[in-house]
């Protein structure tokens, strides 16, 4: 192919675009370059005169003469490490908490335990108060002295963690322009998954029973918690 020249020197495509033009990224090579060979960081020089002693050992590579007028600046090291989430002393298996934010705020909830995230994971149990398993912050809970006897063998299971409520990335079943033409129809409602309805059941069965024990307790938990006029949480006795 001719080079075309805008002048005398000057020509009229640039270094990357007479690279595309030319395909010479076609013909590049990929090869990794051949490890170069370890230098030992000194080496051992003769020197004459009687008094010298003979040979001397030097650096293989000189220190440069000349160093910047400047201080390079190096980022600073932090030094911190993430630590666990200590969980307050007033939560524990089976206690009685009240949320703060969210969709169920207001609601009474019980606590199983404490995730490797530092979130809480809690129950409403759903069959009382409609709230399924959640994980919340405890720095949105109020914690109440009501605490629900789930028994020493009561554990949960270990495949319910911050995982377990992770988000299936699905790609979009219509275009944007079917979206549009759409003439305000609702989205379609994904079926909840028959494995975590199992797993919810599962989790209240041992929290229902525990329930059921205790007068008045369901209704307790069904009841929504609110503030009224004149009313002030600090001054409150939970």
């Amino acid at each position: 192919m001719a080079r075309k020249e805008l002048a005398p020197g000057v020509g009229r495509l640039s270094r990357s675009q007479a690279y595309a033009r030319r395909q010479l990224y076609k013909g590049k090579k990929t090869g990794t370059a051949p490890a170069a060979p370890e230098t030992a960081p000194t080496k051992e020089v003769q020197v004459g005169g009687d008094k010298n002693g003979a040979s001397r050992l030097v650096p293989t590579s000189k220190a440069p003469r000349f160093y910047p007028a400047e201080d390079v600046r190096k980022p600073k090291q932090s030094r911190k490490a993430a630590k666990p989430t200590q969980l307050r002393d007033s939560i524990a298996p089976g206690s009685v908490l009240i949320l703060l934010a969210g969709r169920f705020r207001g609601k009474r909830v019980v606590f199983l335990k404490q995730l490797e995230s530092g979130l809480l994971l809690v129950t409403g149990p759903y069959k009382v108060n409609g709230v399924p398993l959640r994980r919340v912050n405890q720095a949105y809970v109020i914690a109440t002295s009501t605490k629900i006897p789930l028994g020493s063998d009561f554990k949960v299971d270990p495949k319910i963690n911050d995982a377990y409520f992770a988000k299936s990335e699905k790609k979009r079943s219509r275009s944007a322009e079917e979206e549009f033409f759409a003439d305000g129809k609702p989205k379609e409602k994904e079926a909840f998954p028959e494995s975590k309805a199992a797993d919810q059941k599962e989790v209240d069965k041992a929290v229902l029973a525990a329930v059921k024990s205790t007068e008045l307790l369901a209704k307790y938990l069904k009841s929504s918690w609110g503030l009224s006029k004149g009313e002030y949480p600090h001054q409150l006795k939970f």
